[in-house]
């Protein structure tokens, strides 16, 4: 696995449109190099931000977005359309303003399906194992771009602090009893993330520096999922200074003044 690198920049804003102009730097060269590109989307807020700065930039057409598969690290075990599903989020800041194939945009199936949660984690892994190369060496593709948010208490996906899913290798498991609503959710477990190319951690905020401290550190991925997050090429931890301000300065490149 990669060692992270460390990018500060000013504030949230700031860090929301510099990841998303990564993003769309990141897919062009890798649809150069062989054709299509991969990428894992995460929610929360500063994720969101980032979709919505990707749509808003003349630069997004830079991509062929019919050659992007679009993936999910986790998703909350709701029905279709829920405005708390990640889906739902991604769709309304990005997905539905570019041209994707919608057979290439692999969507954590809910309630509405029919499936238990545990069908569903079973569903999305065979579609995981259904796009995974023989150059991958593994049941998962190796994702281009992996983007996590952070919580406070240092999860990644859906993969909490102590719980269970941190000891599984299967690629996608039910989680039960989240610390946070709902309860139950589909995610990536830590041998599916850490399959990606690049793992592009991404926080922002006061309330996540001890999170990232402790992300950063020799801790182990039990206690803090986020000290799992690395991917095999290369790992980022594209911060805003509120987010940054426990580290120690020469750990982190300022990226904004």
């Amino acid at each position: 696995m990669s060692v992270p690198n460390v990018v500060v920049h000013r504030d949230a804003d700031v860090l929301a449109k510099a990841v998303a102009a990564r993003i769309i730097t990141r897919l062009v060269d890798a649809q150069s190099a062989k054709g299509s590109a991969s990428i894992v989307l995460t929610g929360g807020t500063v994720g969101i931000a980032t979709l919505a700065a990707i749509a808003e930039t003349p630069a997004r057409d830079a991509v062929d977005w019919r050659r992007l598969d679009v993936w999910w690290g986790d998703e909350r075990f709701l029905p279709s359309g829920d405005p708390e599903r990640n889906e739902t989020g991604a769709r309304k800041a990005l997905l539905d303003h570019v041209d994707v194939d919608p057979a290439r945009v692999h969507v954590m199936r809910g309630p509405d399906s029919g499936m238990t949660a545990e069908e569903s984690a079973e569903a999305y892994a065979a579609e995981l194992r259904q796009a995974a190369r023989p150059e991958d060496h593994g049941p998962v593709p190796s994702f281009d771009i992996l983007l996590l948010g952070m919580g406070p208490d240092t999860h990644v996906a859906s993969l909490f602090p102590g719980m269970p899913a941190l000891y599984d290798t299967r690629p996608v498991v039910a989680v039960h009893g989240s610390p946070k609503p709902p309860p139950t959710r589909i995610s990536l477990t830590l041998p599916s993330i850490q399959a990606a190319r690049e793992v592009w951690v991404v926080a922002a905020g006061e309330e996540k520096s001890g999170a990232v401290r402790l992300a950063l550190s020799d801790s182990g991925p039990v206690q803090v999922p986020a000290a799992g997050a690395r991917g095999r090429q290369r790992t980022l931890f594209l911060l805003d200074r509120a987010a940054a301000a426990k580290i120690p300065p020469s750990m982190g490149r300022i990226a904004s003044p």
